[in-house]
C-alpha cells in the first residue's frame, strides 16, 4: 500500500492527487480491459454457437447417412437374395432342360439301336429268303 506524506492539513495532496489519478487511470485500463474481454467472450461465444450449430448439422447428416447405408445395405441384401434366387431357378429349368434332352437323346438312340436291329432281321430275311430261291434254282435245274 502506498503512504503519503503528511502537510498541515493531513496528506500532501498533490501525492493524494497523483495517487487518485493513477487509480483512475488503472480502474479505466481495467474497465477497458473487461470490456474487450466481455467482447471477445461474446464473440467467442457466438463462435461457439456456430460451431454447435455445425456440430448438429453434421450429426444430422451423419444420422441421415447412415440410415441411407442401412437402407441400402438391405436394398442390396434383398437384391442379392433376389439374384441369387433367380440364379438358382434359372440353374434348375436349364439342369431340367437338359435332363431333359438328355433322355430325349436316349430315348432316340434306343429307338434308333431298335431300328438297326429290326433292319438286320429284315435284310438276313431278305438274304435268307434271296438264298433260299437260289437254292431253289439250284433244284430246279438238276431235275
Amino acid at each position: 500500500m502506498r503512504k503519503f506524506d503528511r502537510s498541515l492539513n493531513g496528506y500532501n495532496v498533490a501525492q493524494v492527487n497523483a495517487f487518485v489519478d493513477d487509480v483512475v487511470d488503472k480502474v479505466d485500463d481495467m474497465i477497458t480491459k473487461m470490456k474487450e474481454k466481455d467482447l471477445e467472450i461474446d464473440r467467442l461465444n457466438k463462435e461457439l454457437e456456430h460451431y454447435k450449430k455445425m456440430d448438429a448439422t453434421i450429426n444430422r447428416a451423419v444420422v441421415i447417412a447412415e440410415e441411407a447405408a442401412s437402407k441400402y445395405k438391405v436394398s442390396s441384401l434383398n437384391e442379392s437374395d433376389a439374384i441369387v434366387t433367380e440364379a438358382k431357378k434359372n440353374a434348375n429349368r436349364i439342369i431340367n432342360d437338359a435332363l431333359m434332352k438328355a433322355e430325349q437323346y436316349e430315348n432316340d438312340a434306343a429307338r434308333l439301336r431298335r431300328n438297326i436291329i429290326a433292319y438286320k432281321r429284315r435284310i438276313k430275311n431278305l438274304i435268307d429268303q434271296q438264298s433260299e430261291i437260289i437254292d431253289d434254282l439250284d433244284k430246279i435245274d438238276m431235275e
